[in-house]
């Protein structure tokens, strides 16, 4: 043995005498006397056996080569194995292979999956050359890992070297364009794809177009994805999910009706942005269709799809099967709690919302999340469980549960106060808080002085908010209703030139009604739809009706210095009535009646529906702005608390 190893220092002099001290070469020297009978390295690593492929990798030592690095390394990749992988670039260091482009991309893949992106980065700059692939490896590790100003930078410097992007290069980095800046860099981005025609290339105009929809540019979207040759369903449902996410459910719900018809094959990701626009419709039937669907396709339940389901049904108004949903389900993410604490405190089920709240620090698999706090504030605001809620916030404030309270909780222990009538206690707790209180806790305190009708701290807080957000049309319309509540018509008119002089447009209340897969839309003394006089002939027959049940119109909602009669006429248009006779008229009797109101449902509006449920035996789910109201036999869910 002795023999051999001075036989082979004569033989290879220098070659032996610089690596004497390298126990790669030690291990080949002493190996180099017995037969090559191992395993090859890409037989083991094709079985999966990456710790024997390694263990073989260190008896080779200065023998392995490129093909067994790549064997090597594309399995640490398949296995997510960050300490074999490192075991592999070190071998690569301490036996001086020159490995090339390719194989340090490789490198670069392997940190970026395994999350270590310092280390990718340092062996992208480290590389002596590199190429688009390597340029886009690391711009997608870093857009994967939310780091969109970094994936920014290096595109830029990419540019800047001269290399050429490729069609993978410009798709990745448009998911990175997200911010206002980044929205600036993305037009510019499509200008280069432009000129360098990858309009047309299906990932990169996937890429665009989401880019454009999650701007709020849904008409940019709808002509990029217009103007793709060939669509597949990430693009479909890239432009579906734009719709719905900008709250244009119907555009959504139509587009995804044509593309089926065209042939398109949904996943699940398509079918979660298609509930997400069945929500917004508050379109029951529609959902359950999409549900079956989903049931007969066999698509995977994928927790997004499952957490869309119970979010669909709680806002169609069916809480049972968001419930069956939720705890079906074998694994629940953070996301999964807080949809269904979200469907019970839009439902006013303040005590379900708790008791869902301590299920879920009682099993201790899911941390609470700032979202977790919110909806069980809002359960407690909405359930009348105000001194449950300052509880549960206070236990917040000393970190009972590890999480502080953001100004978003603040804003939720205002709401809970003005709620409850406590006006000045919410307004004294503003003026303690932390954080400076944004518009929307003084826009939830002046909805609280309008209720309550506090006009002295109603008209302060309105002038913050004017000078705060000039612009919102709410703050002026609560406002003037305020001072309407109070007989102060001079100040009436006042706000509403103040409104002209700024241009500021109300939005119009309108409500829906679906059916027959069909949505029936009206607006305020509406005339438009084509049954209107058999509409406003329903609304009058029923207020005569329910008058003999004990009816009386709530004059004090109209707000206009107008005599008695004319108020109770501009109470009949009302759009919640006018959707309510509309359905009483095309639905047969004993079924529930389901509507849906784009602003919060005025009292006399309730107290019509209430009337109208207990007199012809329906049941009536009215689901307004902030909130549902049940109606059976005359009582509605909320306890007239909302």
């Amino acid at each position: 043995m002795i023999w051999k190893i001075t036989s082979l220092i004569f033989h290879r002099p220098k070659q032996v005498l610089s690596s004497i001290s390298n126990p790669f070469s030690r291990q080949r020297i002493l190996l180099s006397t017995f037969p090559a009978n191992s395993p090859d390295l890409k037989t083991l690593c094709s079985n999966g056996q990456l710790k024997e492929a390694l263990l073989e990798m260190g008896i080779q030592g200065l023998e392995v080569e490129f093909q067994g690095y790549d064997s090597v390394l594309t399995e640490c990749i398949s296995q997510t194995a960050i300490r074999e992988g490192q075991r592999v670039h070190a071998h690569i260091i301490k036996t001086c292979y020159e490995p090339p482009v390719y194989l340090r991309t490789r490198l670069i893949v392997l940190y970026n999956k395994c999350r270590c992106l310092g280390d990718a980065r340092r062996v992208l700059d480290e590389m002596p050359e590199r190429n688009v692939v390597s340029w886009t490896a690391m711009i997608s590790g870093y857009s994967q890992r939310g780091y969109a100003s970094e994936a920014l930078h290096l595109f830029v410097e990419m540019l800047m070297s001269g290399t050429a992007p490729n069609e993978f290069t410009l798709a990745t980095v448009l998911t990175s364009c997200t911010s206002s800046s980044g929205f600036q860099l993305g037009r510019q981005i499509h200008s280069l794809v432009i000129k360098t025609n990858f309009e047309s290339h299906i990932f990169v105009g996937s890429s665009l177009l989401d880019m454009y929809a999650k701007a709020g540019k849904i008409c940019e979207a709808r002509g990029v994805f217009d103007g793709l040759p060939e669509r597949d369903v990430v693009s479909c449902t890239a432009i579906i999910s734009g719709y719905a996410q900008l709250g244009l459910d119907e555009e959504a719900l139509d587009l995804f009706r044509r593309l089926q018809r065209e042939g398109m094959r949904s996943n699940y990701v398509t079918y979660a942005s298609v509930l997400t626009a069945l929500s917004g419709l508050a379109a029951l039937d529609h959902g359950r269709q999409v549900h079956s669907h989903v049931l007969r396709a066999k698509l995977p339940f994928y927790v997004v799809l499952q957490n869309s389901l119970i979010d669909m049904y709680s806002k169609c108004g069916s809480l049972t099967h968001s419930r069956r949903i939720f705890d079906s389900m074998p694994e629940r993410t953070v996301i999964s709690w807080n949809a269904m604490l979200v469907g019970y405190s839009k439902h006013g089920l303040g005590r379900e919302a708790v008791e869902l709240f301590k299920l879920m620090k009682e099993e201790n698999k899911v941390k609470p999340d700032s979202v977790t706090f919110l909806a069980v504030l809002s359960g407690c605001s909405h359930g009348g469980m105000e001194d449950r809620g300052l509880e549960i916030f206070y236990e917040m404030v000393n970190q009972k549960d590890g999480f502080e309270p953001e100004i978003e909780h603040y804003g939720g222990v205002v709401d809970l106060f003005g709620r409850a009538g406590r006006v000045e206690e919410a307004f004294e707790f503003i003026k303690k808080m932390p954080f400076e209180p944004t518009a929307a806790i003084w826009g939830s305190l002046l909805g609280a002085c309008r209720v309550h009708q506090n006009v002295h701290i109603g008209e302060f807080v309105a002038h913050r908010l004017l000078e705060i957000e000039p612009e919102n049309a709410g703050n002026y319309v609560i406002l003037s209703n305020l001072y309407a509540s109070a007989g102060r018509w001079d100040d009436v008119r006042m706000v509403r030139e103040l409104m002209k002089e700024k241009a500021v447009i109300k939005e119009p209340g309108r409500s829906w009604i679906e059916l027959d897969q069909t949505l029936h839309t009206f607006h305020a003394s509406d005339r438009s739809h084509p049954r209107k006089e058999e509409v406003f002939a329903k609304v009058r027959e029923l207020s005569i009706k329910i008058k003999e049940a004990g009816y009386v119109p709530e004059l004090s909602c109209v707000l206009y210095d107008v005599d008695d009669e004319q108020k109770e006429k501009i109470l009949q248009g009302h759009s919640e009535k006018l959707a309510l006779a509309f359905g009483l008229i095309c639905t047969p009797g004993g079924t529930p009646v389901r509507i849906i109101k784009n602003l919060r449902i005025c009292v006399d509006c309730h107290n019509f529906a209430k009337f109208l449920s207990r007199v012809y035996g329906r049941e009536v789910s009215l689901r307004d702005k902030n909130r549902f109201h049940h109606i059976v036999g005359g009582t509605c869910s909320c306890g007239d608390y909302w």
